[in-house]
């Protein structure tokens, strides 16, 4: 299926299920893969900062993270069919890596955020094998590859912020051979630590996360500024 193009930046029309499976294909050939949530606040940056669209179109898959890439794509006719959260992608890869017997590597945050986003993500998910954790303040980064290295885990979750962590991940992924799957997750271990609660089921289906984000902290609002400038870049493209 071919990547769609918004404003020079690349998203891929897979669901959930369509990545886990072509995921599963390029781990039993040996390839790596990078995943990287796609929002129209990254999509303007994006077209600001050429090394943000860099990293942005050289992932495997750039998800559709926000309700404005889906309408986007209507506008445009393309084939994108619903939103595949950064948060949720996380969540069905952790559940994908308990299923297949794969470990998995937690790097970003705060101490106290990351060992209780492992220890409740532990007690959901049965079978979960989390090789390894540490927090965002590691100052020793040879030490810090060397440990993933040696803890055997398949899948690598890094929450540094954007670009921050897709830079980590692009210098270091030659230095990791045995991690097959990096996905820069942002603030998702702040969600399933308990520390950030989510937006109710209703605004989530509705896409309307940013909604509720913007009722709950008002000075948001110069950045939720991005989707309307998005969509009209978008309108007056077509």
């Amino acid at each position: 299926m071919d990547k769609e193009q918004y404003l020079g930046v690349s998203v891929s029309p897979y669901t959930y299920d369509e990545i886990i499976a072509d995921l599963k294909k390029r781990i039993a050939a040996g390839e790596q893969s990078t995943v990287i949530a796609v929002n129209p606040e990254k999509v303007i940056t994006a077209g600001r900062d050429p090394l943000v669209k860099e990293l942005i179109n050289e992932s495997t898959y750039q998800i559709a993270d926000g309700i404005g890439m889906i309408i986007a794509s209507k506008l445009k006719k393309g084939q994108l069919k619903e939103r595949v959260t950064g948060v949720d992608m996380m969540g069905r890869l952790l559940q994908f890596a308990a299923d297949e017997g794969h470990g998995v590597f937690f790097y970003g945050a705060k101490e106290e955020v990351v060992r209780t986003a492992k220890e409740k993500l532990e007690a959901k998910i049965p079978n979960l094998r989390v090789a390894g954790y540490a927090n965002g303040y590691v100052q020793d980064q040879e030490a810090l590859v060397q440990a993933i290295r040696e803890s055997g885990a398949t899948l690598l979750f890094v929450a540094l912020g954007s670009p921050r962590q897709e830079l980590w991940i692009k210098e270091n992924m030659p230095k990791l051979p045995n991690v097959k799957v990096f996905q820069g997750v942002g603030g998702s271990f702040d969600v399933y630590s308990g520390k950030v609660k989510r937006a109710p089921a209703f605004y989530r289906k509705f896409g309307l996360e940013w909604l509720y984000r913007l009722m709950k902290e008002p000075k948001r609002l110069k950045r939720q500024m991005a989707l309307p400038k998005f969509l009209l870049k978008i309108l007056v493209q077509k």
